[in-house]
């Protein structure tokens, strides 16, 4: 399954749990409802999953915890913010390089069309880009 397929199938789970509680909830309350409607899917699903920093050759726990990582390919961090900042995308960005994902989503639930808060970064061997 292609990061497209997925971001396709994770895009439309946010979506629905979006129309069901609107904005205005606490971020465990999303990842929770998000996680059941992952698990209703044919994709692997890791939740809150550690990772280490790597720094010359020793295997550091600092605590890194990307809320989902999807088929070992996506990394989906999930907000209920007032809005988006560059430190929330830098946060993806981290998770991307720690991970070796290519594509993360960023999903911020607390706003009125849940496509105003979806962000998609994408790490081509060390080049950025977002949308």
């Amino acid at each position: 399954m292609t990061e497209n397929e997925i971001t396709e199938i994770v895009i439309g789970c946010a979506i629905k749990v979006h129309r069901s509680l609107g904005p205005g909830l606490l971020e465990s309350a999303y990842g929770a409802c998000l996680n059941y409607e992952l698990l209703k899917t044919e994709l692997m699903i890791e939740r809150e999953k550690g990772l280490p920093l790597i720094y010359e050759s020793i295997n550091l726990d600092c605590g890194y915890r990307a809320d989902f990582i999807i088929n070992d390919k996506v990394i989906v961090e999930i907000k209920s913010v007032e809005s988006l900042t560059d430190i929330h995308m830098a946060q993806v960005l981290t998770y991307l390089k720690l991970s070796e994902c290519r594509v993360g989503l960023l999903i911020n639930f607390n706003v009125l069309k849940l496509t105003d808060g979806l962000r998609r970064v994408v790490n081509k061997y060390n080049e950025v880009s977002f949308s």
